[in-house]
């Protein structure tokens, strides 16, 4: 058991959690994370309070953020913005099928000197060198551009998704598996593109958290499957695996309605076990 608390570097953007160690920071707090760059300013979504995890591999705060970090913090902004808007402005000067998604600013250092780096989309592969050699020229330090896939796309922009939800790639997803088709079918879910995919175009992540309840299967009966209820003979429309329930039509009215799991299973099984050659229910 210990502490954390909930940072986001952008509004709305991915939450990070973090050991609060001695501080208590309250929401709205700008406060001190450490990354690789070293600390970087963020504000605090999350109140620092107890959970039951342990939290001894979360990294901890450095601090919290006094004038000088926020002012930092202001002029790298305000870098970002500035290259954003040279960079679309090149886009179109060049003419080339790009759309800027995210940047990336490193202010200069006793150490080392400023770079940019833009993230942008596009249909296919670009040739851009000239793009950067104008880029460099104009913002008069290193550039590097890179592509991302939709996915990383839609991660690095957030966004809303079907559910009302803030996209979970952008919240809490740290990594992409494998999402298929198959999942949608296994899970009786219409195989409208529309219905089953993301804000990127890809099918929705979500489709792999309730996969393993249908593709265990279980004593789930199959769509289409007879079985007897406490109200007679019905077929299998649909099954619920998550509320432990199927929804069937009876055969005797045509009606629908959700029976429990054990309602239809040992029925089913003794359908199932009857000798060859019985007769079917009606």
């Amino acid at each position: 058991m210990g502490m954390l608390c909930a940072v986001s570097f952008n509004r709305y953007g991915r939450l990070y959690y973090l050991d609060p160690g001695d501080l208590r920071p309250q929401v709205g707090d700008r406060v001190l994370v450490p990354t690789d760059e070293g600390p970087e300013v963020a504000e605090c979504v999350w109140a620092a309070g107890w959970v039951e995890e342990d939290t001894a591999g979360f990294p901890r705060l450095v601090g919290i953020a006094g004038e000088p970090e926020l002012r930092r913090d202001e002029l790298l902004r305000r870098a970002k913005a500035e290259a954003k808007v040279a960079t679309k402005r090149l886009i179109r000067d060049h003419d080339l099928p790009m759309k800027i998604v995210g940047v990336d600013h490193l202010l200069a250092t006793s150490d080392a000197s400023a770079r940019t780096t833009i993230y942008f989309t596009a249909p296919h592969r670009v040739d851009f060198r000239s793009l950067v050699r104008d880029l460099g020229a104009t913002l008069r330090h290193r550039v590097e551009l890179r592509q991302l896939s939709a996915r990383d796309s839609a991660r690095v922009q957030g966004g809303i998704g079907s559910c009302g939800r803030d996209l979970c790639c952008a919240t809490f997803l740290t990594d992409f598996e494998p999402v298929s088709i198959r999942m949608a079918k296994e899970q009786d879910l219409p195989l409208n593109p529309m219905r089953i995919s993301g804000a990127c175009g890809r099918l929705m992540c979500c489709l792999k958290y309730e996969h393993p309840l249908y593709a265990d299967g279980g004593d789930y009966p199959a769509a289409g499957q007879r079985v007897e209820t406490p109200d007679g003979s019905a077929k299998v429309v649909s099954r619920h695996p998550p509320s432990g329930t199927v929804t069937v039509r009876q055969v005797s009215d045509g009606s629908t309605k959700r029976c429990g799991l054990s309602e239809v299973c040992g029925s089913r099984r003794a359908y199932e076990s009857r000798p060859a050659g019985a007769d079917t229910p009606a």
